[in-house]
């Protein structure tokens, strides 16, 4: 006998049927309907867990970058030679989107035009990145003070530049360009730019 889902899976599970739906459709022209035929739930199940459908947007991009975040936090260490470190982190980071196929639209293309809420959430967690990419250079510079230091304005700089290559790949209506991982060599020469060790 299978056991009931709890609160927890049923959100996800309603979160990647909102990550199905608009890659198959667009943000949009995804409806509720949608996202609970996917989940295989009622309407009001769905308003049990989130208000409406850009709710549920949000709560998908939060738990996405969260994650993302976690990945990177424990990639490498910072015992690590600098370029290794680099490579390390732009592995995690482009693998773990990888891991993401249903959701990376959502996250990379659809939060730029989802409203206001959605646009100060992805500003503020574009932000958040940016942090902690400062702290990973900090963390690394304890042990190899040959490393460049990182501002927050340079480190959000790169954020951003990584998410342009990014858009490429994902494309304007959902057409893949390949993998995230397929953009580790400019990442890691963009990373290595902004944040070389000095001689």
């Amino acid at each position: 006998m299978t056991a009931p889902r709890t609160a927890a899976d049923v959100r996800a599970s309603l979160e990647l049927a909102l990550a199905n739906a608009v890659a198959e459709k667009g943000y949009a022209a995804t409806t509720i309907a949608d996202i609970v035929a996917n989940a295989r739930v009622s309407k009001r199940t769905f308003y049990e867990h989130f208000a409406d459908k850009e709710d549920c947007l949000l709560a998908l991009y939060g738990d996405a970058c969260s994650r993302i975040m976690a990945v990177l936090r424990g990639a490498g260490t910072k015992e690590q030679p600098w370029p290794d470190r680099i490579g390390a982190l732009t592995d995690a980071y482009l693998g773990t989107l990888d891991a993401l196929l249903p959701v990376n639209r959502a996250v990379v293309v659809e939060m730029q035009a989802a409203g206001v809420r959605a646009y100060r959430m992805r500003q503020r967690m574009q932000r958040e990145f940016a942090q902690t990419l400062v702290d990973v250079v900090d963390e690394a510079r304890t042990t190899n003070p040959k490393i460049a230091p990182l501002t927050p304005p340079m480190a959000l700089a790169l954020v951003g530049g990584i998410n342009e290559l990014m858009l490429d790949v994902v494309g304007p209506s959902g057409e893949r360009g390949g993998t995230f991982m397929g953009l580790r060599e400019p990442v890691v020469a963009l990373f290595a730019a902004v944040v070389p060790e000095q001689p």
